[in-house]
């Protein structure tokens, strides 16, 4: 690798935290969007705090893959459908495609209905209502917002995270329990237990946070004079390499710590009190009112909110930037909806077929939990192309993935994989 400059090095050492994060932090706020806090709830109200181990499984393999798709869009100057067609036949491509558009919008529809039941719960107004102007008003910011404008908003809206974490603080905890729960597995894998660690899984390492943080790392080349694709500036490497790093580790961690509050706060207040059928995050935070108190119930419901403002834009704009590459559109945030017309139709119908959910007669909750098993399984596939994109001397040059983010990574792949097999063979005996 190139000797780094003297005004790289001091950038890499000196820059603030905050200046470090980014696409990394957004990517894993993401996550835990009210579909994720739906599941992450269900987990815990139904098997008590059996699966925390899940959530120190995840968190090293959730990086490393992210971390990978960082570096793909970083180095090659190209979103992960461009370069997943690189590797893959395009008619898988564009089924895999397909399934995530399919997945993106399930989970859209779940997580708008999710914000407008939780402002209903707060406010007393009407929930349709609601669920309309969440919609619109995300569809808006992505649509007119500038870029550099609209990461700002979502780097703010991380905060509402906090919200999960500050709830275990009200509880009384049993920490013995927890610790037993951390570093052993369920001591029966029922079907129900094998479905939920596959959902469990589908919907921490899911497939829209590859195609969302990749992309956003071409928009970071893409909107400053003085970054390129890596393969073209090897020079700019150790500075990009560093950032990339801290923001995704920093991300992947405060993702799964406030699933891993979530499954604690739920397990030690549901679960404890015979509460084990939650469907929906509002549901969750309605469980809650009558054993952990108002106090507990508005933070909940105040962090659906929060987070489904943060994820909505990252689940229909990673479709958008994934259907837009396959297909070789123009793509960008920082472009009006008139510069980028195909990108922003599918973030578009993503959206509105997505609010769509809430008038349809299909059970939004069932498909939600499928969507889930779903991501599971089509991750396998696009993981597996994305690391054999990141070990390509050709695609990567000096900065194809090394033995330890290459290992980690084929690891998560294989993990992923070994849990859909599971949740097929358990399903099925």
């Amino acid at each position: 690798m190139s000797r780094t400059p003297p005004d790289l090095r001091t950038r890499v050492h000196s820059a603030p935290l905050y200046k470090q994060l980014g696409p990394g932090l957004i990517t894993g706020a993401a996550d835990d969007d009210p579909s994720g806090i739906a599941t992450y709830s269900q987990a815990g109200a139904q098997f008590g705090f059996h699966l925390l181990w899940t959530m120190l499984l995840t968190f090293p393999l959730m990086a490393a893959i992210q971390m990978v798709s960082a570096l793909v869009g970083r180095v090659t100057g190209r979103g992960l459908a461009y370069n997943m067609g690189q590797v893959l036949p395009r008619p898988l491509v564009l089924g895999l495609l397909a399934l995530l558009f399919i997945a993106n919008t399930i989970n859209v529809g779940a997580d708008l209905a999710a914000m407008g039941e939780a402002a209903n719960l707060v406010t007393g107004l009407n929930q349709h209502a609601l669920t309309i102007f969440f919609a619109l008003l995300s569809l808006g910011l992505q649509l007119f917002i500038p870029y550099r404008r609209y990461a700002c908003f979502l780097m703010v809206l991380t905060f509402s995270l906090f919200a999960y974490v500050a709830l275990m603080f009200l509880l009384p905890l049993d920490w013995k329990q927890i610790g037993v729960g951390m570093i052993g597995l369920h001591p029966d894998l029922t079907e129900s237990a094998a479905t939920t660690i596959v959902a469990v899984f589908g919907t921490t390492i899911s497939p829209y946070l590859f195609f969302w943080q990749s992309a956003q790392e071409v928009e970071e080349v893409d909107q400053n004079d003085d970054e390129h694709p890596l393969i073209e500036r090897p020079r700019e490497g150790p500075a990009a390499i560093s950032r990339i790093r801290v923001d995704t580790i920093a991300g992947m961690l405060a993702s799964n710590l406030v699933a891993l509050a979530i499954m604690i706060a739920t397990a030690a207040t549901l679960h404890a009190h015979g509460v084990t059928d939650i469907q929906t995050a509002a549901q969750a935070a309605t469980a809650l009112k009558p054993i952990a108190g108002n106090f507990a119930f508005a933070l909940f419901a105040i962090g659906i909110i929060g987070t489904g403002l943060l994820a909505i834009p990252v689940l229909a704009g990673s479709a958008g930037y994934a259907i837009a590459e396959a297909a070789g559109w123009k793509t960008g945030l920082d472009n009006m909806p008139w510069q980028a017309r195909g990108f922003y139709c599918v973030i578009g119908a993503a959206v509105l077929l997505g609010l769509g959910i809430d008038w349809s007669p299909l059970d939004p909750i069932k498909a939600l939990y499928w969507s889930a098993v779903l991501n599971g399984v089509i991750a396998v596939p696009m993981m597996a192309a994305l690391m054999i994109v990141a070990g390509s001397k050709r695609k990567m040059g000096e900065f194809r993935a090394g033995w330890v983010l290459g290992g980690l990574g084929w690891v998560s792949t294989a993990v992923m994989a070994a849990a859909a097999i599971t949740m097929i063979y358990v399903s099925l005996k």
